[in-house]
């Protein structure tokens, strides 16, 4: 067996042209490894291709060309044990708003082939947090129970790979924090998952590595450490005792003044020590009450990489 839980090479995908659109090219060649267990982001701007990435594995799209291996299984050669070595949590909760929590888990579970006598329906409701709403019909949900009970239904097969696309948008800070302690728990115990977020800071928590698409290609793959560390801009937050101006600085350092009185320089850490930037404050006469940093974040390397391509 494959140490990958997907491995994706030259994945195309063009949509045909449909009236006055004309075809377009979703995905052009993507090339792309993610190792078990592992927490990988999947991430680009809107349009990018994730989602018909994402559709792909799931079976819900047709690729053009290119091959999807699934947990070992090509996608084209062995389609049932593909699909059902992966669960999908969607964006959009489309739920039969007649069936109720237990309903639902037990029908998906029926539906991927799991015997009675190995579903799991208690033990998921109380995973997700729903055991006092399993017997409630889905339409009295609030949206947040309803986004947990995706959840569930993407877990009744037992899958190795679990895909959460966009699953915390909307939802208030309780569900998205209990939704991450699931996840992480679920990574524990062996599952790799795959997680699609516009929330960038979420990716930079909890992803060990990151895939960055756009425009249907993959433009970069690396740990997130990594990722973050081709941004080695750092800014220095200096809280003067009295107001003053910003002194005179060197080319390699730009400096601002905040409405509060605060100077922020801004400088590339690997040629540029924080000792410099304190002894041109001292030397200008200024004295320092206070001193932070602040460091460049995902959403800074997201933006330099995505930006005018």
């Amino acid at each position: 067996m494959t140490e990958n839980a997907i491995e994706i090479s030259g994945l195309t995908k063009t949509y045909a042209a449909t009236g006055k659109s004309p075809a377009k090219e979703a995905l052009k060649g993507v090339d792309l490894e993610i190792p078990r267990g592992m927490i990988f982001g999947l991430l680009g701007p809107n349009g990018a291709g994730k989602s018909t990435l994402i559709n792909i594995l799931a079976g819900l799209v047709v690729k053009s060309a290119g091959t999807v291996r699934i947990w070992g299984f090509d996608q084209d050669a062995n389609p049932r044990q593909s699909r059902a070595a992966i669960g999908i949590m969607p964006q959009e909760p489309h739920l039969d708003a007649f069936f109720t929590p237990r309903q639902s888990l037990d029908v998906q579970a029926g539906l991927y082939g799991v015997p009675k006598a190995q579903r799991r329906t208690d033990d998921i409701l109380d995973l997700i947090g729903l055991t006092d709403k399993g017997d409630a019909y889905a339409r009295s949900l609030s949206g947040g129970m309803r986004r947990r009970l995706l959840l569930g239904k993407a877990l009744v097969h037992n899958p190795q790979i679990l895909v959460l696309d966009e699953p915390t948008a909307g939802v208030d800070i309780e569900l998205r924090n209990m939704l991450w302690k699931n996840v992480r728990r679920l990574n524990e115990q062996g599952m790799t998952i795959i997680l699609t977020t516009h929330y960038l800071e979420e990716a930079q928590e909890m992803c060990d590595e990151i895939a960055i698409i756009n425009h249907g290609e993959t433009i970069v793959r690396d740990t997130t450490k990594n990722l973050l560390g081709r941004i080695d801009s750092k800014s220095l937050v200096v809280t003067p005792g009295a107001q003053a101006a910003l002194p005179a600085l060197p080319d390699s350092i730009t400096g601002q003044l905040r409405d509060n009185g605060q100077m922020v320089f801004t400088y590339h850490a690997a040629s540029t020590p924080a000792e410099q930037i304190l002894n041109i404050v001292r030397n200008a006469g200024i004295t320092i009450q206070d001193v932070t940093t602040e460091q460049s974040d995902l959403e800074d390397v997201f933006l330099s990489l995505t930006s005018g391509r």
